[in-house]
């Protein structure tokens, strides 16, 4: 669907068709170090489309793969709306940026309208506590929130599982100083495999591959303020099947970096 704009060529949610061309000209390059492997992105259906997917990684490559790899590989090209978390918009430059390319706070009344809107919104259930994620967890989901579920049975949209593999190798974390981030205002602070070694430049990316694969649309019914335990069975099913995915991208990946 077109995307409407204003006047000053931002739509309502501040994404900028001219500033998200600069950027995603920069995202790209960073698509490319990781050299994505990306299979089932004729799974996406037209029109609105909640795509749920791990998180993973420390920093949000997960997210930045993911929309681009919809922008350009997909047939035809679709532009993911990330749900970001709420601290995001308190960094200098990252948040302007991220908005300007179709990036949204995860609020529900904000997803709601974008769905509205007939928009394909990228969704990690899991939240910080997924992509902060230490190695001895890789690859393991944490539990789902229930917000994008009664958002999917409210506007009667199709959800996409996606498993996305290399971010929990890109940047190894061994610990979370919980005292430093909250001196920060982060979410975590994660101490990387590498710090030791390399000091600061521990905190870039390794060249991994990424491997992604979008699954088929799982579609629910039902009333949207349902109780908590209705709503948690059908995110049970998302969440087992996102894991499902995870395990056979991981069972024929022939190696981290290949």
């Amino acid at each position: 669907m077109p995307v409407e704009l204003s006047p000053l060529g931002y739509d309502p949610w501040g994404y900028s068709p001219t500033d998200a061309a600069l950027y995603y000209s920069l995202g790209y390059q960073i698509y490319r170090y990781f050299r994505p492997v990306v299979t089932g992105l004729e799974n996406l259906p037209a029109g609105r489309v909640l795509v749920v997917g791990n998180h993973s990684g420390q920093l949000p490559f997960d997210g930045l793969v993911a929309s681009v790899a919809c922008l350009l590989e997909a047939r035809p090209p679709r532009l993911l709306r990330p749900m970001v978390e709420r601290w995001f918009p308190t960094l200098p430059w990252i948040n302007e940026a991220f908005s300007r390319c179709g990036a949204v706070v995860g609020d529900p009344i904000n997803c709601r309208n974008l769905l509205e809107a007939e928009n394909a919104i990228l969704v990690f259930p899991e939240g910080v506590r997924g992509s902060g994620k230490l190695w001895s967890h890789r690859y393991r989901l944490v539990p789902f929130g229930r917000g994008f579920m009664r958002l999917a049975l409210q506007t009667g949209t199709p959800i996409v599982p996606v498993a996305i593999i290399g971010g929990e190798e890109s940047i190894i974390s061994v610990a979370d100083v919980k005292p430093l981030a909250r001196l920060l205002g982060m979410p975590y602070f994660p101490v990387p495999a590498l710090l030791p070694l390399l000091g600061p430049l521990a905190y870039l990316p390794l060249p991994v591959r990424f491997h992604l694969r979008f699954g088929e649309p799982l579609r629910f019914e039902g009333p949207f303020d349902d109780e908590d335990e209705i709503i948690e069975g059908k995110v049970q099913q998302v969440m087992a099947r996102v894991q499902q995915i995870i395990d056979e991208t991981l069972a024929q990946r022939t190696g981290v970096f290949s």
